[in-house]
């Protein structure tokens, strides 16, 4: 287990150096705000992995999402997948569920190009930069049931905790993105 230094404050709401922080983030925090969504949010060094988040979740109250950007062999079709952090990703696990053969992961040029992250800060959030709608939301079924959601405000420097009703119910809609809802099996158990 890689633990990282977290700041143990949890903060409500946009931080107060925001103008001084990398816009992807910026815009991240400007667009919940004018949306009056609700949120908490950690700050901490990068976190690149999930075991990396053990203390994040403690401090929010909530299971960080393993987010996928993935991409079929033709580089046409572009996925976006949330799913419980602990559940193993086998790609042909999806790709019978959304028809794509061949899954692998995206270049980071195109997750980018679509949602102005980079590596180990994909992040739901990444989708108000979708404006082109490249990107498909696929949530594992097993989010949908969680009150809350846990992501990075598109940098892995921090990370939010949202209500799972505000994500699809106000944030989704604002950027025009629907949502797939996939079925992963945890075959971890038994």
């Amino acid at each position: 287990m890689s633990e990282i230094k977290v700041d143990p404050r949890v903060y409500h709401g946009s931080p107060d150096d925001l103008a001084e922080r990398r816009e992807e983030e910026r815009e991240t925090f400007l667009f919940l705000d004018r949306l009056g969504i609700p949120y908490d949010r950690v700050e901490h060094e990068p976190a690149m992995t999930i075991e990396a988040c053990e203390t994040i979740d403690r401090l929010l109250g909530v299971s960080m999402c393993k987010n996928l950007f993935l991409c079929n062999r033709q580089k046409t079709a572009f996925y976006l997948l949330m799913m419980p952090g602990k559940k193993p990703f086998h790609t042909k696990d999806l790709s019978s569920q959304i028809q794509s053969a061949r899954l692998s992961f995206a270049d980071e040029a195109y997750m980018w190009e679509y949602l102005h992250i980079r590596p180990g800060s994909v992040s739901v959030m990444g989708l108000i930069f979708d404006r082109g709608m490249h990107v498909r939301l696929l949530i594992d079924e097993e989010l949908l049931s969680d009150p809350f959601i846990g992501c990075h405000p598109c940098v892995n420097t921090g990370s939010l905790k949202i209500r799972t009703e505000d994500l699809l119910r106000r944030i989704l809609p604002e950027t025009g993105h629907a949502y797939t809802a996939v079925s992963l099996p945890d075959t971890q158990e038994g």
